[in-house]
């Protein structure tokens, strides 16, 4: 089954409405009919708690559109995970490793280098990320 690795960018579309929201919500649509798994990070529900609190602080969400994103978020989450549609994986010391020669070699910031790794190690087909892409990386 292919495997669909979400970064936190990605995730926040499917709950907030903004340009890509289409292709995840495209994502998650294959999931829920069983022709997707969707991979993330445990790193990837602490952003996007921080992004959604972030958006609400400087008022770019009000608090009903803060709590029904959330709300959504943490529903949906649970949901997936219970289905087995959904695989988070821990923040591994191995993974953190792995991901220092990209920060030094390449200029990666540290967020960026655990997504990257955590993709390679799930063995993630795909990683959906903000337009930023990661390719190269995924072909080594």
């Amino acid at each position: 089954m292919l495997k669909v690795y979400l970064d936190s960018s990605a995730i926040v579309k499917r709950y907030i409405s903004e340009p890509g929201s289409s292709t995840v919500d495209y994502v998650f649509d294959k999931g829920w009919a069983g022709e997707v798994s969707i991979v993330a990070s445990i790193w990837n529900i602490g952003e996007v708690l921080g992004v959604l609190d972030e958006r609400r602080e400087r008022k770019w969400l009000s608090e009903s559109e803060f709590m029904k994103a959330l709300g959504s978020f943490v529903s949906e989450t649970l949901r997936l995970l219970r289905l087995r549609i959904l695989e988070i994986y821990p923040l591994l010391t191995s993974i953190l490793v792995g991901a220092w020669p990209l920060i030094l070699k390449e200029h990666i910031f540290e967020a960026d280098t655990l997504q990257i790794q955590t993709c390679i190690y799930s063995d993630a087909n795909m990683l959906l990320s903000r337009p930023r892409l990661w390719h190269s990386f995924l072909q080594t």
